[in-house]
């Protein structure tokens, strides 16, 4: 859903299916300019917004949806230009996003959902800094005009 902003990739993954199943390839060293050193699985409710947070110490990351449909909204802090991409198993990819950027995603169904990052999470010092999901450079891009929001989110 438009081009995506300076240093944000999308990377093509695969399923590979047979009788049992599925696997996903959801991370290789080569597709990120950075070495992920942790990584987060979430499951969020359809209507769940999670997001958007920046990192001002750089934390990048990198979203990837296991099992449903979620949208990615990216928006440049500093242009005010705004990306969204929807991805999961309707369209297998990965989004790269570095952390000056504010990033989050919208559960279009139930979702299983992947981070990877650049920086260990620290809960005496986190580094996680929000813009309000209705932010009017970001509000057109969500399909829901009330989600599911966490407490942080809300503020």
């Amino acid at each position: 859903m438009g081009a995506p902003l300076p240093g944000v990739e999308l990377i093509p993954i695969s399923y590979l299916r047979d009788e049992r199943g599925w696997l996903l390839e959801v991370h290789r060293a080569s597709w990120a300019p950075r070495r992920m050193v942790q990584t987060n699985v979430s499951f969020s409710q359809r209507g769940v917004i999670r997001g958007l947070h920046y990192h001002a110490r750089g934390q990048d990351d990198l979203f990837t949806c296991l099992t449903g449909m979620a949208r990615v909204v990216v928006l440049d802090r500093q242009t005010g230009n705004a990306f969204c991409e929807d991805i999961g198993e309707e369209n297998p990819v990965a989004v790269y996003i570095p952390g000056r950027h504010a990033h989050g995603f919208e559960a279009l169904t139930d979702v299983i959902f992947c981070y990877h990052v650049t920086q260990e999470y620290d809960s005496t010092d986190p580094d996680e800094h929000t813009v309000p999901w209705d932010d009017p450079r970001v509000r057109h891009l969500w399909s829901t005009d009330g989600p599911i929001l966490s407490a942080r989110d809300r503020s």
